[in-house]
């Protein structure tokens, strides 16, 4: 036994009781504080530095075990490397190991209701919010609740929505969505690596078609090849000039009947030809910016001939009688005439079933053209920013389909 090292031994250690250090060689300690407890030391020099570092407490670490750490400390002292430094790296790698590992065991409930809670003021009503979560309360958390989102997979999603995909056409739809949201949501925050595009449509394509159910269900929708033709049955009736091109505006900016029969002129930027909607005036209560296309531009320019030249228009786009806005049963009344059975806000269907169908846009593209509610409010910052004119070239590409299937 060397000199310089193992001076103690473990019945010294026992005996000893006066507060201090005890030097056992090479820096290793056998520290007794004031209160009588006894824990080692490693002091050691690095780069000309002195550091005191704890070994654990005489309790948990024998003489011969700490004997041993203090061996594998001073090498590494040795090697350059901070013993110290080094332990602390490694406990907030752990640490960090630890939270990704809790969040990859979050559900998907948890993950439902966290975004549910985050973003339920963005609603209009409580009504709607409340019908958000009730749907995967009803269908979702049955099958999947319970399972870490990371482990969700296709078929589970389909197991939910084949049985109703049919017979409840609209709620599948939505169920399908807020799924969607909720793993896109549960991927921006880390929790789960998320599903792409291309396997999203995969599993519509896995869902046999149910675009008549829906219509059928919901509001009756005119098949997209078919709205170019009608069009022009509008354009040709008896209606009134204004609400002749409201319907039309209503069809090529694919909103909301009540957003288009209240638009007023001072919401148009004709810099830019965006139609920017203010949130009071919106279902989801949050602005919704609409880039024109050239035949919407075309359709506002028709309107603005009904004011001189030299006069800027303010006030309603497209008034009814007394410069009061169209009311939405007379745009039910000129379907109605040209014995359509469709709704007005059935169009709506028809662009987003053409968007996903033929035009193969991105659901989440879609989705906000439609002024729906997409992710959380940092995705949907970048979503405004970064779609808008992807989302131009959108509503261009089906001015330019619905001109192509003018004629029935």
């Amino acid at each position: 036994m060397s000199k310089a090292r193992d001076r103690l031994t473990a019945v010294q250690i026992k005996n000893l009781s006066k507060p201090g250090f005890y030097h056992d060689g090479g820096g290793l300690y056998l520290q007794i504080s004031r209160f009588g407890s006894k824990s080692w030391i490693l002091r050691y020099t690095l780069n000309q530095k002195k550091r005191d570092m704890g070994l654990g407490p005489l309790t948990d670490w024998t003489l011969a075990e700490a004997r041993e750490r203090a061996k594998k400390y001073r090498q590494l002292v040795d090697d350059g490397i901070d013993p110290i430094d080094q332990r602390d790296q490694e406990k907030a790698r752990m640490h960090t190991e630890r939270l990704e590992a809790d969040r990859k065991r979050r559900s998907f409930e948890e993950c439902a209701k966290e975004y549910h809670a985050a973003n339920k003021d963005d609603w209009k009503n409580a009504k709607h919010a409340d019908q958000w979560i009730n749907t995967l309360t009803t269908y979702a958390f049955p099958k999947f609740g319970k399972q870490p989102i990371g482990e969700l997979t296709r078929e589970q999603i389909r197991e939910v929505l084949e049985p109703i995909w049919k017979t409840k056409a609209e709620t599948a739809s939505r169920v399908l969505q807020r799924i969607r949201t909720v793993v896109n949501y549960a991927a921006a925050r880390d929790y789960c690596v998320g599903l792409d595009s291309e396997q999203w449509d995969q599993l519509k394509k896995a869902l046999p078609k149910n675009t008549k159910a829906r219509a059928v269900e919901h509001h009756a929708s005119c098949p997209h090849d078919q709205v170019g033709a009608l069009l022009e049955q509008v354009r040709k009736s008896r209606s009134s000039d204004s609400v002749k091109w409201a319907f039309e505006f209503i069809v090529l900016t694919a909103a909301r009947s009540g957003e288009v029969r209240g638009a007023v002129w001072e919401e148009i930027d004709a810099k830019t030809k965006t139609w920017t909607i203010p949130k009071e005036r919106m279902k989801a209560g949050r602005e919704h910016s609409v880039p024109l296309s050239q035949t919407a531009w075309a359709v506002l320019q028709q309107a603005r001939g009904l004011w001189p030249d030299d006069t800027e228009p303010t006030g309603l786009i497209f008034p009814g009688t007394k410069n009061k806005p169209i009311s939405d049963m007379t745009l039910t009344q000129l379907l109605r005439r040209m014995q359509q059975p469709y709704t007005v806000h059935g169009f709506r269907a028809s662009f987003r079933t053409w968007g996903a169908d033929i035009a193969h846009y991105e659901h989440d593209m879609l989705e906000i053209a439609l002024s729906h509610i997409v992710g959380d409010a940092t995705v949907r910052a970048y979503h405004r920013s970064d779609m808008l004119e992807k989302r131009r070239k959108l509503m261009s590409e089906w001015a330019l389909y619905l001109s192509l299937h003018n004629r029935s």
